[in-house]
């Protein structure tokens, strides 16, 4: 209890405290944005508890993991070296993770490409298999996200608290926009296959940051924003080539 007095009177952790704050509601946005598209194929009645349950179980899996900061640490020990680059855990952790976005990305525009190619079992089992298929996608996603959130929490700052506090508002942002996220890509068809787009972006972002290539984050969320805003741009040209067709009429 002492210590956490003394953290509140200390301006510097209060810094750091609103730094990482903002550092992982930026990165849960990655996931915000999976979970949505992946919510979004779920009967109508299962979204919302498929959302909240998936967002929950980041939550509860970041807490777990802040309680083995020792061990997540030493998660960027290199085991092996191979074309010049020592692979760690947290390497191999985020090429796979990269790998499965990148091949749920592909899979999913190609649905949307081409929506008369789905498999009729899977429509027709979709109800029943689904929510738990959802899930377990979610699960691995909240893991691989989970593991770099923390590791970069622990270079950002030593103490345990700050770290908890940061994951726990940064995962109530995230479970407050969810709803009005996962509505808006679902009223926008043409968002759909952006946000698949930049899901595509950030897994061959984790395979090279994997890979040891670098990939500064803020080059990868201004191409986004920069996307995002286009879209917008398009959208308010539609909408109001809508409202001179009809007021023709």
């Amino acid at each position: 209890m002492q210590d956490i007095m003394m953290l509140v009177q200390d301006p510097a952790a209060w810094v750091a405290l609103v730094t990482l704050v903002v550092m992982e509601v930026v990165l849960g946005i990655d996931n915000l944005i999976f979970i949505s598209i992946l919510t979004n194929k779920l009967p109508p009645e299962h979204r919302e508890r498929a959302r909240r349950l998936g967002i929950g179980l980041a939550l509860v899996m970041r807490l777990a993991l802040l309680g083995t900061v020792a061990w997540i640490v030493k998660l960027t020990t290199p085991v092996f070296e191979a074309f010049g680059h020592g692979f760690s855990w947290k390497d191999m952790i985020l090429i796979a993770g990269g790998l499965f976005l990148v091949w749920k990305a592909t899979k999913e525009i190609h649905h949307n490409v081409d929506p008369a190619d789905k498999d009729e079992d899977f429509i027709a089992s979709s109800v029943t298999t689904g929510f738990t298929a959802a899930i377990g996608q979610i699960l691995i996603l909240d893991l691989v996200f989970s593991v770099d959130s923390i590791i970069t929490a622990v270079g950002m700052t030593p103490h345990l608290p700050i770290m908890i506090v940061a994951v726990l508002a940064a995962v109530t942002v995230m479970l407050v926009a969810s709803g009005p996220l996962a509505r808006f890509i679902e009223k926008n068809p043409t968002i759909v296959m952006l946000a698949l787009a930049f899901l595509l972006m950030i897994g061959t972002t984790l395979i090279a940051e994997g890979m040891g290539f670098h990939v500064p984050k803020g080059y990868v969320y201004a191409a986004m924003a920069f996307s995002a805003l286009v879209e917008v741009l398009n959208m308010f040209a539609r909408n109001a080539r809508l409202r001179k067709r009809s007021a023709g009429h």
